[in-house]
């Protein structure tokens, strides 16, 4: 490759960089910016004046949410691991019968509306008692979870070596000890990937927590965003210094398991 085509090809990846990082910043900026400023006609592009009001009203009303998204993130995480890790073990490698016809079932849930999913927990969730409870959100993020989780550890478990299954056999292992002693600790990019993005869709879920949790008492930072917005809203610096504040843990998480996530994602796509 030529130097100038490597020269070209930067400047490409910059301009596109910037036009995906251009919304971060604009919410940035807003939130930074003085009320009276805001409906500004041009806006300004850089905060002027900045203000970190916004911020103190998040500090002040938003860390009750932030918490209960925490705690359904984690808790919709570690459901959907100790499900579709086994079930993904048992078709990966004990493979039983109609494991084709399934693992197509798995696929074909991953493509409903999430909010078709949500009209229909309604009333069971309401005759289980769980509507506008934690749990009952954690229940409901975790059936979009578990079979994105379950086709991702079947990729990554499929391409583990007979010949390690058949050692572990012979040692007299069976299968729950070999799932558990040898298939998951070297599944380690799977659970990575699978938890990340399962904690995301927890994370950022509006339509099971407007649907399912609309007068609970502890509701995820989606709704407490969505009650700044009014039909003459004013709070645009509270509405984007709480999006701030709610994508850091996304970030950061990103940042942390990207190698993991890289490996996790395509394990299973090239065979030996």
């Amino acid at each position: 490759m030529t130097s100038a085509r490597r020269i070209g090809n930067t400047v490409i990846g910059v301009i596109f960089t910037a036009l995906m990082l251009f919304p971060l910043y604009w919410m940035i900026n807003v939130s930074l910016t003085q009320p009276t400023d805001l409906r500004k006609d041009p806006p300004n592009l850089f905060p002027v004046n900045p203000t970190f009001d916004g911020y103190t009203r998040v500090l002040s009303e938003q860390l009750p949410y932030l918490g209960t998204s925490l705690v359904i993130g984690l808790g919709t995480v570690a459901v959907t691991l100790l499900l579709s890790a086994p079930a993904a073990f048992a078709l990966a490698k004990l493979r039983p019968r109609g494991g084709t016809v399934l693992n197509f079932v798995l696929l074909i849930a991953q493509m409903i509306p999430g909010i078709i999913m949500a009209m229909g927990f309604y009333l069971i969730f309401h005759s289980w008692g769980i509507l506008d409870t934690v749990p009952g959100l954690i229940l409901a993020d975790s059936t979009l979870a578990v079979p994105f989780g379950v086709l991702i550890f079947t990729a990554f478990m499929a391409g583990i070596p007979e010949e390690l299954m058949s050692a572990a056999k012979i040692d007299g292992a069976g299968p729950w000890r070999t799932f558990r002693s040898i298939v998951m600790p070297i599944s380690r990019n799977s659970v990575v990937t699978v938890s990340l993005f399962t904690f995301l869709w927890a994370w950022s879920d509006f339509i099971f927590a407007s649907t399912l949790n609309r007068g609970g008492g502890f509701q995820p930072i989606t709704m407490g965003i969505y009650k700044y917005i009014g039909n003459n809203t004013q709070d645009w610096n509270a509405i984007m210094a709480t999006a701030v504040v709610a994508s850091i843990p996304a970030a950061v998480l990103l940042v942390v398991a990207q190698r993991y996530v890289a490996a996790g994602v395509t394990a299973g796509a090239v065979k030996d």
